[in-house]
């Protein structure tokens, strides 16, 4: 094996072992008391993977493999850090960061979502992002009223 494979395939490893942060999303990092846990949960799986990596024996090999946890790692310790926790709402009579509001389009469907953080965000599972264009038009609004989306409007139904 010539010496330009080995730095060749080393400078290929070492690109691989170097991954650019995740994006931190701007504005606030509001989270509901679950979303608090998971992100808990997130860094401990990051710095869990990211040990398993290191006991690698071959240093590229464990450069790689890091690559990924140490990555999540730094990402998730950071919203960690700047996690705002939110109680729940006191009351359902307005939409609030952590309510769960059902509203129907303008095309008759219906839909249930609740408002939580951007991490905890998963609107397959109901979860919507408190920064999203649906929360932002639901916020502060009441059962019976009608936020507008864009050309389509919500009239809320019910506030949990």
């Amino acid at each position: 094996m010539s010496v330009a494979f080995t730095k060749e395939d080393s400078a290929e490893t070492a690109s691989e072992s170097v991954l650019p942060d995740r994006p931190i999303p701007p504005g606030l990092n509001l989270v509901t008391e679950a979303g608090l846990k998971a992100l808990e949960a997130q860094v401990e799986s990051a710095r869990t993977a990211f040990e398993a990596a290191q006991a690698t024996d071959d240093i590229n090999e464990r450069r790689r493999q890091s690559a990924v946890p140490l990555r999540d790692l730094r990402y998730f310790s950071e919203r960690l850090r700047t996690a705002q926790l939110v109680p729940a709402p006191a009351d359902t009579k307005t939409v609030a960061f952590g309510s769960t509001v059902t509203f129907s389009r303008d095309d008759g469907r219906v839909q249930t979502y609740r408002i939580v953080g951007e991490d905890e965000a998963d609107p397959k599972a109901g979860t919507i992002s408190h920064a999203s264009p649906i929360a932002q038009a639901l916020l502060g609004k009441s059962v019976d009223d009608v936020a507008t989306l864009g050309a389509q409007e919500l009239e809320i139904i019910r506030i949990g």
